[in-house]
């Protein structure tokens, strides 16, 4: 059996300069931004795609409940997709998902940053919406636990406390 993850989130996360995901990308810019007295940060595109994203610790607590709640033998139980077949895969995410301007505004929020949030239109926005279908792991019983803006808050403290 798999589980395929939306956007995850937390300790650890990549926040090279060029090659991180916004998330990840975004608490860098704004606490830089913030530290430095800027007043300005640019980000990429127009804000308005959705993304969903799950911390970690929501990530490795979907693994412990499926390898305990999910045997593929069991006929009855085992999910099924929309053909009736078995599947052995799920999606993993919360079933929410923000715009990239709201979650730009809620870092820079969180971490401080008073100054203004540009938009460069000559950059890509990306597909405009990605939410992943948990329905199927949510009928099993499982449901994330970390709200976007706790895990944000945890994140944004581990940042600071590795990076800074």
């Amino acid at each position: 059996i798999s589980l395929m993850p939306t956007n995850i989130y937390g300790p650890g996360d990549n926040y090279h300069s060029t090659n991180s995901h916004v998330l990840a990308s975004f608490i860098k810019r704004f606490h830089t931004a913030f530290i430095r007295n800027e007043k300005e940060v640019i980000c990429w595109g127009t804000g308005s795609p959705y993304r969903e994203f799950l911390h970690v610790d929501d990530l490795a607590d979907a693994c412990i409940f499926v390898i305990e709640n999910w045997d593929i033998k069991n006929k009855l139980a085992a999910p099924r997709d929309l053909n009736g077949d078995l599947l052995t895969f799920l999606n993993v995410g919360t079933g929410r998902d923000i715009s990239i301007k709201e979650l730009a505004l809620m870092i820079s929020k969180l971490v401080g940053f008073k100054g203004n949030i540009s938009w460069d239109l000559s950059k890509p926005d990306g597909t405009p919406k990605k939410l992943l279908d948990i329905s199927r792991l949510k009928k099993m019983g499982w449901t994330s636990n970390i709200s976007l803006k706790r895990g944000l808050i945890s994140t944004i403290d581990e940042y600071k406390k590795r990076y800074i």
